[in-house]
């Protein structure tokens, strides 16, 4: 399993500047001007842990492998593209696919940067993508309503299907995204996992500031983190144009670059991090002397689960689970040691994971 975050925003707010930095590769063409983005960028990004490092330095495996982010940027939107403006709603099916949404906003002035709407305005740009991301989730359901509905003759067991989508398209018509449709029931959830609705998917809005706006919040900042506020949703800032420059720094010189600013953490930490904490996701690790490596399940996964992760045979024949907890591995320093200190704890099907656990299954196929 790993995470996939689909970026949106109008043009030239900074989403490929952002794209770049967050991928160390300069693959998304960033210029001063709208729809320089043609064609929807992907990276699979890893996942910063100093956890592993440490494993890796304890166990010295010959490859160590991290649990890793996709990345998906599409094209600008702009208001119209649900019915064919621009170029980004060509592109909204690749964003479908991803378990999170990172919109990326624009708060900062600048004469020399132009505006698609030739001013600032987070709240306003906001929701602008956010209607035509309505608008192209409503024409998903309205064109699979119509399929269901010529269906039903055959297959009197979609008439709940086919009211649950009625009332849902009711209610986002209203402007309101599928993330805030009350209720919950099997055929909603139905609906929901075979569309893919993006306005049901957990949302961080980003606000990208200039140099400036990196220490104290701006106006700017500060309504966009009071939106989210208001909304539940996760909310980071950073400036893109800064990650950028990150690009090519070694561990230290990011580190001296960070706290120059008076930032602890990158971008790309902040946004990694706020996506795990939004989607209810943590890590476990697997370590021997062939490979380390971090993997991503849900909070609450039990061991067969997570096991599966690995491979499907390892959760169909799941026998047991020897688990350490990663404190107790570092403090000890090897699993032989943790074995004989008796903090290897062998544990059956019913066992929760546990962020960290540091695991070797048993199982039979």
């Amino acid at each position: 399993m790993s995470l996939s975050i689909g970026i949106v925003g109008l043009p030239n707010v900074g989403k490929s500047t952002l794209f770049n930095a967050l991928t160390k590769a300069q693959n998304a063409e960033s210029a001063n001007y709208a729809f320089c983005t043609i064609e929807p960028n992907k990276a699979v990004v890893p996942v910063p842990d100093s956890r592993l490092e440490v494993l890796s330095d304890l166990v010295k495996p010959q490859r160590v492998q991290s649990s890793t982010v996709d990345f998906v940027d599409i094209a600008g939107l702009v208001a119209g593209a649900s019915k064919g403006e621009g170029l980004g709603n060509k592109f909204l099916g690749n964003i479908r696919e991803t378990q999170a949404i990172l919109h990326v906003v624009r708060c900062f002035d600048d004469d020399d940067v132009i505006h698609v709407s030739n001013s600032v305005d987070p709240i306003r740009d906001i929701e602008v993508i956010e209607t035509e991301l309505i608008l192209a989730d409503v024409q998903v359901l309205d064109n699979r309503l119509e399929r269901m509905e010529k269906q039903l003759k055959g297959d009197k067991t979609l008439a709940p299907k086919i009211e649950v989508a009625k009332q849902l398209i009711a209610h986002m018509n209203e402007g309101q995204p599928a993330s805030t449709f009350p209720g919950e029931h099997k055929a909603l959830g139905d609906l929901l996992a075979e569309l893919h609705l993006i306005t049901a998917k957990n949302v961080i809005y980003c606000a990208n500031v200039d140099e400036d706006g990196v220490a104290e919040d701006n106006e700017y900042v500060a309504s966009v983190k009071a939106l989210a506020a208001e909304r539940g949703a996760e909310f980071v800032k950073i400036s893109a144009k800064m990650e950028e420059e990150l690009v090519g720094l070694d561990e230290e010189e990011q580190k001296e670059f960070l706290e120059s600013y008076g930032i602890e953490e990158s971008g790309l930490h902040q946004i990694i991090r706020t996506g795990f904490h939004s989607l209810g996701l943590i890590s476990y690790f697997t370590a021997g002397v062939k490979e380390v490596r971090a993997w991503t399940i849900h909070d609450g996964d039990k061991a067969p689960q997570a096991a599966g992760v690995i491979h499907t045979d390892f959760e169909r024949g799941f026998i047991r689970a020897e688990v350490i907890s990663y404190d107790n591995y570092v403090k000890f320093g090897s699993e032989s040691k943790c074995r004989s200190e008796g903090v290897l704890k062998v544990e059956g099907k019913d066992y929760v994971m546990k962020d960290g656990d540091v695991v070797h299954f048993l199982f039979n196929v």
